[in-house]
């Protein structure tokens, strides 16, 4: 690699030795060999060797001399590209080296080599000093990259210009000098600069026409072994052992037999069109000829732009290779093989559903059910189904998976059937063999779906679980390319959801997140019901986070996703008390709520939409949609599982609208049902609790009970909510401070010290010790800064109130001792204050200050009371 005042020499710890002895010592007999593939720097080395000798005073003669010109003993002779050179020039060489009386600067490749050379390179091992050039380390790319300041200092700088160029010290440099002139903070192109590819023109020009078309077959990306290379050659063994040999002795082929991105790129996108068109072409057919992968050589083509000049067999066939990794390019490469002169097949459309583009499944589904040949319009019907029913449409589903005919298509039928209350019994499992079709791994998986849904509806809620945790684990080694109305794992998430087996809904979600069942397709239905379990549970930003991710894409979610979405959207909000969100959700999901019809699966967002309703006050405006899952339920006879939450939804959403009739009826019904399962006795329990709270009948006793049952069955917010209201309702001061206790203990809020009377607020809340320093006429207690940080975030007296399991007249009250305390002479002048304190002390614990809100003025000037 050439130096530059900018950028000098990096040398190893071998060269730089040299250099170094050169600098001290520039007289006598010396024989110096730099061997190594071109472009690792043996040039600059040369270079920098005869600099030494010049600045000492010592003459440097280029080339070899003639017969007639005899070497002169006080000149240095510099000789590069040595490899090049003619016998005779290398014999003379070799006579100047082992005379040892003259001081010998030679540079060469490791190939092409000739017997003269190898003569050579021996006399220098022997009797002068050989140094083998090698890639730049890690390390020393780094420290290149330390003396081009113009680059900037990005942390992945070294990393990313080390993986492009493998550390050839040419090819850094040419990746260097593609980089100078990009915008600063731009960041790391995806592909290599153009400039620096460019670089590689003349290179690849002159190398010899066998040598360029084995660096195209090594840019492919397949594994060559060197019989496969021999055919593709046309070259017999030892003509390939050559070309080989002199490829690396370029730089261009690394030692491990690739090429560094940069230079693949080079050679893909500088190489004649017609060799690289002819070499791939052959290498598809030999490929497909030994059933070997043909991937990697696709995604070349598809890298270089020039798929269209791979035959449509290697299209079809990489498209299946890829199809359960990566389904939109599987759907890409399975269109271009219909172009490509391939007829069109439902594989396209499987893959498609797969990738989540179930517009352009349905519409190829929908042409090949019309067109195709009986054994492609049975798997069309399956993608049709299967888009139908993520879209809601799941009576059209059914009627298209039982007209298919397949085991898995029967099972899914059943499952479709029972999730809209229409089961046709004993007509949907068939046996496999008896619907002729093999045991499968996915047929037994989809037979023990129908039978967990079924099982949830007649029996106890362990055999369903049961049987649908083992359905999800059948899927596992394989389920990527598993196309699925609904997958096994979420729909044994929902039951255990149903039944408070939170752990085990939680641990068959991760699984089914890692192996990926059912592709692209099904990942935000995982993903999103893993919020959903998180928000029950009281875990409010970690929900609001794991919905965040499902949806920073903006991709347009399918109906059944968005009514989840929606719903938790509306559940997080809802348990932080943020009105102004559930306002502004409440359009969209009822939207939701419109596009996808109700059916078992989406009972629980149901339910969770119903609350947020009543809280809205537009209870009215879900109870068509509630009256149709009443209906649903009522068909098949009123299945406890899915109807105690529904029930218990309802009774809160009573609640909320001041319905005290329908509020009994929930209670009743949960009562009814109390024997079912472990979370229905817990529910009912908390139901009479939380009925009698209201009414003003406090029994603390009796209310720690009912909420500590629903903390250990998993519904957390519940439980601290049920403690709090009773808290803030009862007229006994001591049992209010024990409930109060009890709330934050189940919210995971500190609880007030033990041992001794609390300190307490004149309402008789507990406070804790204020632990920030601060002025003493800025002291708050903890209690003040929540109520703070909760004023500064615009919720309302009540909200607040809410939140902290008080009532909005302590809050209120809280606000008037923090106003006298402080001096303020207005609420303006408060609230400006308490911005203060709190951003002083969340900066002192380490945390970002409550962002200040767009509209934090007219929240500021509006009425607090409510």
């Amino acid at each position: 690699m050439s130096g530059t005042a900018e950028c000098p020499l990096v040398l190893a710890e071998g060269p730089k030795a040299l250099l170094d002895a050169v600098e001290v010592g520039p007289t006598g007999a010396l024989a110096v060999g730099v061997t190594g593939p071109g472009g690792h720097g043996k040039s600059a080395l040369l270079t920098e060797l005869a600099r030494a000798h010049r600045r000492a005073g010592r003459t440097v003669l280029d080339g070899v001399p003639g017969p007639a010109d005899p070497a002169d003993p006080e000149a240095v002779l510099l000789v590069d590209d040595a490899h090049l050179l003619d016998d005779a020039r290398l014999a003379a060489l070799h006579q100047l080296v082992v005379a040892r009386r003259h001081r010998l600067l030679i540079g060469y490749r490791p190939w092409p080599r000739s017997a003269a050379l190898a003569e050579l390179a021996e006399a220098l091992k022997r009797d002068g000093q050989q140094l083998t050039l090698t890639p730049f380390t890690p390390e020393q790319t780094a420290a290149y990259l330390a003396r081009a300041p113009e680059l900037g200092r990005w942390t992945e700088l070294a990393d990313y210009v080390h993986a492009q160029t493998g550390g050839v010290p040419r090819d850094v440099e040419r990746l260097v000098h593609g980089l100078r002139g990009r915008e600063h903070g731009a960041g790391l192109p995806a592909e290599p600069p153009r400039p620096a590819v460019l670089l590689f023109g003349p290179d690849l020009e002159e190398l010899p026409a066998d040598v360029r078309r084995l660096l195209l077959a090594v840019a492919a990306g397949v594994p060559l072994p060197m019989d496969l290379l021999g055919r593709l050659l046309g070259s017999a063994p030892e003509a390939v052992d050559e070309l080989v040999a002199s490829s690396r002795a370029t730089g261009l082929l690394g030692a491990d037999g690739r090429l560094a991105p940069l230079v693949q790129r080079a050679v893909i996108a500088l190489s004649p069109a017609t060799e690289r068109t002819a070499i791939w072409h052959r290498l598809t057919e030999l490929q497909l000829g030994h059933g070997a992968p043909v991937l990697p050589l696709v995604r070349s083509l598809r890298a270089a732009g020039v798929l269209r000049d791979c035959p449509a067999p290697a299209l079809k066939a990489a498209a299946e290779e890829v199809l359960a990794g990566d389904p939109a390019l599987a759907a890409e490469l399975f269109a271009a093989a219909t172009a490509a002169g391939l007829p069109a097949n439902t594989r396209q459309a499987v893959a498609a559903a797969l990738a989540g583009d179930l517009d352009a499944a349905l519409r190829l589904a929908d042409r090949l059910l019309a067109t195709a040949g009986p054994g492609d319009r049975a798997e069309a019907a399956t993608v049709a189904a299967t888009a139908l029913a993520h879209r809601g449409q799941v009576g059209r589903s059914v009627e298209l998976y039982r007209w298919s005919g397949t085991p898995s298509s029967a099972a899914f039928a059943a499952v479709g059937a029972l999730a809209v209350g229409r089961p046709t019994p004993g007509a949907d499992l068939p046996v496999a063999d008896q619907a002729g079709g093999p045991p499968t791994l996915r047929a037994s998986a989809a037979r023990l779906m129908a039978e967990g849904v079924r099982e949830s509806v007649t029996g106890p809620p362990t055999a369903a679980l049961s049987a649908l945790v083992q359905a999800a684990a059948l899927l596992e080694p394989d389920g990527r390319a598993v196309l699925l109305p609904d997958s096994p794992a979420a729909l044994a998430a929902l039951t255990a959801i149903h039944c408070a087996e939170f752990d085990i809904a939680e641990r068959v979600l991760d699984r089914a997140v890692t192996t990926g069942i059912g592709g692209p397709l099904m990942t935000p239905r995982h993903r999103l019901l893993q919020a959903w379990i998180q928000m029950v549970r009281g875990h409010t930003a970690v929900a609001a986070e794991r919905l965040a991710a499902v949806t920073a894409d903006d991709r347009p979610l399918e109906s059944r996703d968005l009514l989840l979405a929606s719903a938790l959207r509306l559940g997080i909000a809802r348990r932080n008390s943020d009105l102004e969100s559930l306002q502004r959700g409440w359009g969209h999901a009822l939207e939701a709520v419109v596009r996808h019809p109700v059916d078992l699966f989406t009972l629980l967002p149901l339910g969770e939409l119903a609350v947020a309703g009543a809280r809205l006050g537009e209870a009215d405006r879900l109870r068509p949609y509630l009256h149709e899952a009443w209906l649903l339920l009522d068909r098949l006879q009123d299945p406890a599982l899915w109807s105690v939450p529904l029930h218990w939804t309802g009774l809160h959403a009573a609640i909320l609208a001041e319905e005290p009739t329908v509020a009994e009826e929930h209670v009743a019904a949960l009562h009814a049902a109390a024997d079912h399962s472990r979370y229905a006795a817990v529910v009912a329990a908390a139901a009479t609790s939380w009925v009698d709270v209201l009414r003003g009948v406090v029994d603390p006793v009796q209310v720690e009970a009912s909420a500590r049952g629903l903390h250990d069955a998993g519904l957390c917010w519940d439980a601290a909510r049920l403690a709090g209201q009773a808290a803030i309702r009862t007229s006994d001061r001591r049992a209010m401070t024990a409930l109060l206790e009890c709330a934050r203990a189940l919210q995971g809020r500190p609880a007030a010290p033990r041992g001794g009377r609390p300190a307490t607020a004149d309402d008789g809340s507990p406070q804790v010790a204020d632990a920030v320093t601060a002025p003493a006429q800025h002291r708050l207690s903890d209690r003040e800064h929540e109520v703070a940080e909760l004023v500064l975030a615009g919720l309302t007296y009540r909200e607040i109130g809410d939140r902290l399991f008080l009532s909005a007249k302590t809050v209120e009250h809280h606000m008037a001792r923090m106003r006298s305390r402080l001096n303020c002479a207005n609420r303006a002048e408060l609230l400006a204050l308490l911005r203060t304190i709190v951003a002083d002390r969340s900066r002192a614990a380490g945390r970002q200050p409550w962002p200040e809100r767009a509209d934090e003025h007219r929240r500021d000037t509006a009425p607090r009371k409510r």
